[in-house]
């Protein structure tokens, strides 16, 4: 297996990168800033320097890839909904037809109002949504991509290592979940990597 990891550097991407290096996979990495590496890790991955917003930039990434991994935030504007269509592109260009992404508890369901997404509703305890949004936009542009889409979405995320126990629940947030660490999140990403789970559903992850 090969995988195009995006936001390898990021909070979750950093967990999910060394356990695919660990596990013995393949990893070719799109890096805006690739000093955030250690040399022990650039030397075990190949990388492309650039970002998602740069068509050529991840069409080069993917190449020879058989699955994606996105850990992109939406790094304070709307990267996230205005990079999709490039990564959607180039993965059918490829034929990859399996992309895990990290997206935010706010585009789950929501409990009290299920017409509703949890940034949407009385769920919510952000007064700003302009992230979720994004996330939301994302979301849909994955929903009509005919790929085969998983995206886990973490509610508050501190930075942890991994414990791999944590409750994960299709379309909502486990009741009472509160928090969930950055590196049982990426635990649970990577380990979709080896099941048919999930496909095309939003997944909430928490303790």
């Amino acid at each position: 297996m090969r995988l195009c990891v995006l936001g390898s550097t990021g909070r979750v991407g950093q967990y999910f990168t060394k356990m695919a290096l660990q596990d013995e996979i393949s990893v070719s990495a799109l890096l805006r800033n690739p000093e955030k590496f250690s040399h022990s890790i650039l030397n075990q991955i190949s990388f492309t320097k650039g970002d998602v917003l740069s068509k050529e930039s991840v069409a080069e990434a993917m190449v020879d890839c058989d699955v994606v991994f996105s850990a992109l935030s939406t790094d304070g504007a709307n990267v996230l909904s205005e990079g999709m269509p490039f990564i959607i592109e180039a993965m059918k260009k490829e034929g990859i037809s399996r992309i895990i992404t990290i997206g935010t508890a706010g585009i789950l369901q929501s409990r009290a109002e299920p017409h509703l997404l949890r940034y949407q509703s009385s769920e919510s305890k952000r007064k700003l949504t302009r992230a979720a949004e994004d996330h939301h936009k994302a979301y849909t542009q994955l929903q009509e991509s005919g790929l085969n889409w998983t995206i886990v979405c973490p509610t508050y995320l501190p930075d942890r290592e991994p414990t791999g126990t944590y409750r994960t629940e299709k379309d909502v947030l486990p009741i009472d979940g509160s928090r969930i660490s950055t590196g049982d999140t990426a635990h649970f990403a990577f380990s979709l990597l080896k099941k048919h789970d999930f496909l095309q559903s939003r997944v909430g992850i928490a303790y």
